[in-house]
């Protein structure tokens, strides 16, 4: 855990007047009211990786699809023994009144219902180049398809019966669009090596307000299995699991993984949240923690509005290499308050309001991707980005961060980047941030 620094002490002096003195790197100003950076390097930054950085996908890691087939015996998913607790320090700060918390969706029926016109994700402006792992997997001969072509045959027990099986999973529910409103998290076997998830455009998976969708216990930085969600929508998830000691099995409304390769393609996932509370619990929609480390979690072409978490109202990591590649995300809240650790009476969290990534030794890539109007109510109003040892960089090319208020501290706009106890800036290329 890092301790909290000399900035923390000058914030917490300064916080009734509310505009503070950032360390010499950092961009000043008052929270909301930094200025911005357009076409070229924040203020500050280096043009080349920070000392004892890893560039791009950690050595080691594969550029093209897993190969393998999926083993079809399901197994039950459970977090490794002795895996590391999940700590890590920002700068604590005061306490704020409880966050006004919505109520949950209403439940529909487990069988598909006509849903939203045909899928459009991604940052369409967004022409980064895509690495072959992190483009869709061929379909065209699944191993089990959902439904006979009907939506009243696409129900949440299919769906999980498919993922337990394994292997190249599509979708038959009719000419339309359709809903499917999940009763339980479809669970990824930690036996297997590849599941592909794939919704052909059509398909959007709710968790009514109340369920989580997709859930992967590989074991702590295991390999296998792999993976891979495409063309799918999902709205509506929801996980109640709350930050516990010793563990680390907690967060991701939509998707949660621990160890294997995650990969998600030309998706939407809006409306999804996980519980509002923990200074390390994050990912409204997706929650990644200790991934397979020769390999990113793959985010390429999709789109995440009106997420909301504790940390990371969209995406969460710990311990885990992220591509973030021709993406949207938009609207995004961090709602928790006090920081990590949780400073004195209070429950900790909210920072990173679209993306929260923690841990030792890990990357973080923004590509042809915009973040807009995501909020935190702590640090980071786009992107919470701490790196305790190990060195690591926070890269953003070619994107576009606008308008994403920190609530109490950042060191770019909408930014808190620290990198081995020390505040420091994005390597940025080719983008305007403010």
């Amino acid at each position: 855990m890092r301790p909290v620094r000399g900035l923390g002490r000058i914030l917490r002096d300064l916080a009734g007047v509310g505009c503070v003195a950032m360390a010499a790197a950092a961009v000043a100003g008052c929270a909301g009211q930094v200025p911005s950076v357009t076409s070229g390097p924040v203020p500050g930054a280096s043009s080349a990786p920070l000392p004892g950085a890893t560039s791009g996908t950690v050595p080691g890691g594969t550029s093209g699809t897993v190969p393998g087939a999926a083993v079809t015996t399901p197994a039950p998913g459970a977090p490794a023994p002795g895996a590391p607790v999940p700590v890590t320090s920002a700068v604590a700060r005061g306490a704020h009144a409880a966050p006004r918390t919505s109520s949950a969706s209403e439940a529909r029926s487990a069988a598909a219902s006509p849903g939203a016109a045909p899928l459009a994700a991604g940052n369409p402006d967004g022409h980064a180049a895509v690495p072959a792992a992190g483009q869709a997997v061929v379909t065209s001969h699944p191993d089990h398809v959902i439904g006979n072509g009907t939506p009243a045959s696409c129900t949440s027990a299919a769906v999980i019966a498919a993922v337990a099986a394994g292997g190249v999973i599509t979708f038959s529910c009719g000419p339309s669009p359709v809903t499917i409103t999940m009763t339980a998290a479809a669970t990824v076997p930690a036996s297997g090596r590849l599941v592909v998830l794939d919704g052909g455009g059509k398909v959007t998976l709710s968790g009514g307000g109340k369920t989580q969708v997709l859930s992967m216990n590989a074991g702590w930085q295991q390999q296998w299995p792999r993976l891979v969600v495409q063309n799918l929508a999902v709205t509506g998830a929801y996980s109640a699991t709350q930050q516990v000691s010793g563990s680390s099995v907690y967060g991701g409304g939509a998707i949660f993984a621990e160890g294997g390769q995650l990969t998600v393609v030309n998706s939407v996932f809006s409306g999804d949240s996980c519980y509002a509370s923990g200074p390390d619990l994050g990912g409204g929609a997706i929650r990644a923690v200790g991934m397979y480390p020769a390999s990113p979690v793959y985010l390429t072409d999709d789109t995440f509005s009106d997420d909301s978490c504790s940390n990371g109202g969209a995406l969460s990591g710990l311990y885990a290499n992220f591509d973030v590649i021709n993406c949207l995300l938009a609207d995004d809240k961090a709602i928790g308050w006090g920081a990590n650790p949780a400073q004195a009476g209070t429950p900790g969290g909210g920072s990173g309001g679209a993306i929260y990534t923690d841990g030792d030794a890990y990357d973080l890539t923004i590509a042809g991707t915009v973040i807009r109007g995501s909020t935190a109510r702590e640090g980071g109003g786009a992107i919470f980005f701490v790196v305790n040892a190990g060195g690591g960089t926070l890269r953003i090319e070619s994107s576009t961060l606008q308008g994403n208020p920190s609530g109490e501290f950042q060191n770019a706009p909408g930014i808190f980047d620290s990198v081995n106890g020390q505040d420091t800036q994005p390597v940025v290329t080719g983008s305007s941030i403010g």
